[in-house]
């Protein structure tokens, strides 16, 4: 199978967080805890180790506030829900994931938070003016994805982000697509808080995430239980990490992903960005007509700008076909895997004019050759030509 649907979770995993999980697993995988036997400390010990290097993949200056969830929806849902009081105001975007969209959508109907929602320009990213004009004295967040999941356009985060320090609220950006391909410094781009899926690019696996807290935001816990520590305290307690874990957390998952993340940062960030614009190139450069699919500017940027301001995903569909059907036909006649529908941002398909069938997602990662979205581009040649 060639899989070309990265931006829903990297596969295959590199053999190295493979091994990672199956060692830890087989040596010290039992319920970390601080005051316990050798190898509840060795497992503390490595979900501290992890931390450490989240924390230095995103310029956090407190490890102890990488938060370990199950993805970057739990994430993001302890982000809004543990900081937003009745009366509060959000910017928000309409290229935002259901992660985002659907905790503010809820607390809006019921009538605790009010909503700004921006629109996306022609060029698919959100204008820094149009943030700063929806500010009211009572917003208190904005919240942004860094990478669409759909237009592939990487955001201006830092621009956002000063607008938003400056007016004293807060900044919570959605890195689940970005995280691991678009380098990002949280205290140069003014990020408060920033919510991630270690099973995407971060090469960990599926049920990692994380949020990291920067010291200006006061959250209230999205869970209570145990810590590994202080049990006797009746409510949770007070210090981080242990302020928003509460329960016994994936060790295997956190094994893998501490692997998945030494391998980034052995590699470099802008080194896969670089790999995935390139392949995009290829694949653009192998069809023999560009122009039968519907890109949506993609096409364009790839070709004139080597895919600046993208990552590598594209979303494009084909005359003739609904999107789930060419991806049927890529996968059952070629065993190609692609995304095809709305996925999970029909606010981004509705400012592309493509609700509400959606359209097809080609999304590649590290683990992605040439030589795979060659043969996807003939393969798409292929139907186009019938």
């Amino acid at each position: 199978m060639i899989y070309l649907d990265h931006a829903a979770t990297s596969f295959p995993k590199p053999d190295r967080v493979l091994r990672a999980m199956d060692d830890f697993a087989r040596a010290s995988g039992v319920n970390p805890g601080r005051g316990g036997h050798r190898r509840a400390l060795e497992a503390e010990a490595m979900i501290d180790e992890t931390r450490g290097l989240l924390a230095r993949l995103f310029r956090l200056s407190r490890p102890e506030r990488v938060i370990f969830t199950l993805n970057a929806t739990d994430a993001l849902n302890m982000a809004i829900k543990g900081l937003l009081k009745p009366g509060d105001h959000v910017i928000t975007s309409v290229l935002e994931h259901n992660s985002v969209s659907r905790p503010l959508n809820r607390l809006e109907r019921e009538g605790v938070i009010t909503v700004t929602r921006i629109d996306a320009c022609p060029d698919h990213r959100i204008d820094p003016a149009d943030v700063m004009r929806a500010f009211t004295p009572a917003t208190r967040l904005v919240a942004l994805t860094q990478v669409s999941n759909v237009t592939g356009t990487i955001q201006p985060v830092g621009e956002v982000g000063k607008i938003v320090r400056d007016r004293n609220a807060l900044f919570l950006v959605d890195a689940a697509q970005g995280a691991g391909v678009v380098p990002l410094d949280m205290q140069a781009d003014f990020v408060d808080l920033l919510a991630f899926a270690g099973h995407k690019s971060l090469q960990g696996p599926t049920g990692t995430g994380g949020l990291l807290v920067g010291e200006r935001a006061e959250l209230s816990p999205w869970r209570e239980g145990g810590t590994g520590g202080d049990s006797e305290s009746p409510v949770q307690p007070s210090g981080y990490p242990h302020f928003m874990e509460g329960g016994t957390p994936n060790v295997h998952g956190i094994a893998g992903l501490r692997e998945g993340v030494r391998i980034l940062l052995e590699r470099g960030v802008e080194r896969v960005l670089a790999h995935e614009r390139k392949l995009l190139s290829v694949f653009l450069g192998a069809l023999n007509n560009a122009g039968n699919f519907q890109w949506y500017g993609a096409d364009r940027v790839i070709a004139g700008r080597g895919g600046e301001g993208r990552v590598g995903l594209v979303c494009f569909n084909l005359t003739g076909f609904a999107p789930a059907e060419l991806a049927a036909v890529l996968d059952s006649q070629f065993d190609i895997a692609v995304r095809a529908g709305l996925h999970c941002a029909p606010g981004a398909h509705r400012h592309l004019g493509t609700a509400p069938l959606g359209a097809v997602r080609v999304s590649v990662g590290i683990e992605t050759t040439e030589e795979d979205v060659v043969t996807a581009a003939h393969a798409l040649n292929e139907i186009a030509g019938a």
